[in-house]
């Protein structure tokens, strides 16, 4: 776009402004820690014998359980759902009773598979774009690929984006509509969208589970915690969710607690309301339902003194995780300590420190959601998932047999509910001839699937956002308005500041001022941008680096394409008094002349203690470092009287050759610094670790697909430890690299590794703990560093990420009319304001969007 256009993009900030700031301080940091540690838990009976042992997980704040709590040193976490089903459950939100395409097939492996396709609107936001499923025995697989309105997409597109090239049988159509019913099925084997919860009332000082659950009645304050968890319902023609529990004869019990939370209905098995036997010393009666129950909440009496819980003390092989509560009648307040199995995958929210709530409506959102991640994480251990595949594998199957008994030998017909077109585009336009036939053919198959969606949400068992309005439920993410005109698309940038400076496409380098906070969105007045560098300087990558004064830069392409150094201080009083704009002939001193023809580098993430930079020249790698000097110690406003150039601060350290050129890298930092400095490249079809030290290169990862797009690779350190996002089409996964063993990375399995598929193919990856972000080209899609669970899905169209830092995160976009907004998106999820001593917000990230104000609502 050029500067005569008179239209302008818009940018937008997105500070990640929450309780996560206390779980990691800097981007690239976490620690596992902050969800518990396991350890080995052993009951004994009143004599001291040994009962029972097991290796469970223990969250209690990370902190001594018998601390006292101090007002106003409490560290709040951040509450979400993890994969929650108004963003996961795809076929009944979006394909469900509307026109959509379903196909079967054959693997290589001759395993069968369905695939259902739909063109939709990207949540009612005017974003068309292909939703495909693809159902396995392994599970579903779900993605999300650009409408182009000049090219159809066909189905072996699809099925190559999702890594399934190589068919036995190729994809035919599936033209029945009841073929609906079988997905709907096939979709609800994920989980279900409502749950049951044990609830075992324990007096102070009662260590078997038989004493437990002889407890006729429970306390004052055991009454008091389950007003707060539901209401009391009459179970005797109860027509809502039962879990499990008896609604007719009252053989369960008379009453039960019952509530509904954010679109989920809870049942819960209370051990008090449950049938009381006096012959039966075990109550198997009570035994039978919380037993079964995945997740099992313990209310104990009695001060901390007393003698604790231990989920040592229940015998159940079902019961995978225990919250233990305890109620401090001093300061009105509830203690929480969670035990999960130790084959139970990480699930959040982390608790707090201390894990002590006074606000009770607080407390009782937190267990909450603790307590449905924690049965959606207990899904996943491999007692549920190997049953949940071999469910999968049969009904998949069956269904197949259904469809094609014997292809080979049955002749085409409709009966055959199949269509011989294979490979077809999807949503094809049919011949006039046959448009009518095929507008009665669809008008049934929507009429079949809308009624299957209203049977479903009438039984109850329909995803949240249909069942609920959404006032209660708060997203994490919100944009503000940074910049909300600028006549120029942004190619790259960085903060400086509280300022952004960017590289535009045709006019040069230009540093932006923040729009008033004072003003709303459509009303702050822009500040017009300063041009620091003219377009005689065509930068294609920048780092600003403030506490060492350096602005670094990659300018220019192919042959002339150079790496620039300046000094911020000399940037800056160039633009304070006013000084001439510098131009490419200005820069001749800040050059690194060794990195001519370079395409791509990258800086360490932590470099307080010396910067390295990694430069590729085509299959070379320049190694470069910045000398120490006594400079480093001094403010920005002491090194004025400087040299204007800072070429002379840096050191050429070594060139390594690869065997071919990288498209991304990404440098780790080793325990010591001594000698074990590594540098992650991504090329062909693999991702290396190269030693900086020795040169040697040591296979990471290696990409088992036709297509490569690689993304990102993100250093991070889990408790100082170095790990890596590797980000590729839809793909990401984390391999743990340290510990060193000389020069030489352990690079073996590790039991922290874990993979998970983005829902859209991402432009670019930023790690902000506790979160990792994706931004494609409409959408910010947010989930956990621990799990890769999803957190939130934000719809903005024609997306570009700007630039990501520990300040806010600041996206630019271009509106419709061609024009470029900034904004700045925020965390919501801390209702407590900031201390004066807290730490900086973390994370912040710019992007470009193209999209019209009423859209701009990510609230």
């Amino acid at each position: 776009m050029s500067a005569a256009d008179p239209a302008a993009n818009k940018l937008l900030t997105f500070n990640q402004r929450s309780a996560s700031e206390d779980l990691g301080c800097r981007r690239g940091d976490f620690s596992r820690k902050h969800y518990g540690s396991v350890e080995l838990l052993i009951s004994s009976d009143a004599d001291g014998a040994i009962q029972r042992a097991g290796r469970f997980r223990v969250e209690n704040g990370s902190i001594d359980e018998t601390s006292d709590y101090t007002p106003g040193t409490w560290r709040r976490t951040d509450v979400h759902l993890e994969n929650p089903e108004y963003h996961t459950r795809w076929y009944f939100k979006y394909f469900l009773g509307k026109v959509h395409q379903n196909y079967v097939g054959t693997d290589a492996e001759k395993n069968p598979f369905f695939l259902s396709v739909v063109l939709s609107d990207q949540n009612n936001q005017r974003v068309p774009q292909y939703r495909a499923i693809l159902w396995r025995k392994t599970g579903t697989l779900k993605i999300s690929l650009p409408y182009s309105p000049t090219k159809t997409l066909s189905v072996k597109s699809i099925l190559s984006a999702m890594n399934v090239d190589r068919f036995e049988k190729g994809p035919r159509e599936i033209l029945n509509p009841e073929i609906q019913k079988d997905l709907l099925v096939l979709e609800e084997q994920e989980g279900s969208v409502n749950f049951k919860f044990g609830v075992l009332y324990a007096k102070d000082g009662q260590l078997t589970d038989d004493e437990m659950f002889s407890n006729e009645s429970g306390s004052e304050t055991f009454d008091k915690f389950l007003n707060l968890l539901g209401d009391t319902i009459c179970l005797q023609g109860w027509a809502g969710y039962r879990g499990g529990l008896d609604t007719k004869n009252d053989t369960t019990g008379i009453n039960s607690i019952y509530t509904v939370y954010q679109g989920h209905e809870l049942m819960f098995h209370v051990s008090t309301m449950l049938p009381y036997s006096k012959e039966n010393k075990q109550q198997v009666e009570r035994k039978r339902h919380i037993g079964n129950d995945i997740v099992t909440i313990v209310f104990q009496e009695g001060d901390d003194a007393s003698p604790s819980f231990k989920p040592s003390m229940i015998r159940s092989h079902f019961t995978h995780i225990f919250a233990l509560v305890r109620y401090n009648s001093q300061n009105d307040s509830y203690r929480l300590k969670i035990f999960s199995e130790e084959s139970v995958p990480l699930f959040g929210p982390p608790l707090p420190s201390p894990p002590v709530f006074t606000d009770h409506q607080e407390f009782r959102d937190f267990l909450l959601v603790k307590l449905i991640n924690g049965e959606k994480a207990t899904l996943e251990t491999p007692t549920f998932a190997q049953k949940r595949q071999r469910t999968l594998d049969m009904l998949i199957r069956s269904l197949y047999q259904d469809l094609m008994p014997d292809m080979p030998k049955v002749p085409f017909s409709p009966q055959n509910m199949l269509n011989r077109r294979s490979f077809s585009d999807v949503l094809p336009e049919s011949p006039k001839s046959a448009r009518k036939k095929e507008e009665a053919r669809q008008a049934e198959f929507v009429r079949v699937g809308q009624a299957l969606k209203l049977k479903t949400i009438v039984r109850g068992d329909a995803p949240t956002s249909l069942v609920t309005t959404g006032l209660c439920r708060k997203e994490p993410w919100e944009s503000q308005s940074f910049c909300s005109s600028f006549p120029y698309d942004i190619v790259c940038g960085d903060s400086w500041g509280q300022s952004l400076l960017v590289a535009t496409d045709s006019a040069g380098v230009m540093l932006l001022e923040a729009s008033d906070p004072l003003f709303s969105n459509a009303d702050s007045p822009t500040l017009p941008p300063v041009q620091v560098f003219d377009k005689t300087l065509t930068v294609k990558q920048m780092h600003v680096l403030e506490p060492q004064d350096l602005l670094i830069a990659r300018a220019d392409k192919g042959k002339d394409a150079r790496l620039y150094v300046y000094r911020l201080s000399t940037l800056k009083r160039g633009i304070e008094e006013r000084q001439l704009v510098r131009t490419k002939c200005d820069s001749r001193e800040n050059k690194l002349e060794k990195t001519k023809g370079c395409h791509l580098y990258a800086i360490n993430t932590h470099h307080g203690v010396e910067l390295r930079i990694v430069v590729a020249i085509r299959n070379k790698l320049l190694l470069i470092t910045r000398k120490q000097s006594r400079l480093d110690c001094l403010s920005s406003a002491t090194v004025t009287g400087t040299t204007d150039s800072s070429v002379e601060d840096f050191q050429y350290i070594r060139e390594i050759c690869l065997c071919d050129s990288p498209v991304v890298m990404a440098l780790v930092d080793g325990p010591t610094g001594e000698n074990d400095h590594m540098i992650c490249v991504a090329y062909r079809h693999q991702f290396d670790l190269i030693n900086e030290s020795t040169g040697d290169a040591y296979r990471l990862h290696h990409v088992d697909s036709n297509r490569v797009n690689f993304v990102a690779a993100i250093d991070v350190y889990e408790d100082g430890e170095a790990g890596l996002l590797l980000c590729y089409n839809n793909i990401c996964i984390y391999k743990k690299v340290c510990p060193f063993n000389g020069a030489t990375p352990m690079i073996q399995p590790n039991t922290s590794d874990f993979h998970f598929s983005w829902n859209q193919m991402p432009n670019a990856i930023v790690c902000a703990f506790p979160y990792i972000l994706a931004f494609t080209t409409d959408s910010i899609e947010i989930r956990l560093v621990v799990n890769g669970n999803l957190v939130y899905t934000a719809v903005v169209p024609e997306l570009q990420l700007t630039a990501s830092r520990i300040s806010p995160i600041r996206v630019g976009m271009e509106s419709v009319d061609g024009e470029t907004d900034v904004q700045q998106l925020c965390s919501s999820g801390s209702e407590v304001e900031p201390r004066d001593d807290s730490p900086p917000m973390t994370s912040p990230f710019t992007f470009s969007t193209s999209f019209e104000e009423d859209i701009l609502d990510l609230k």
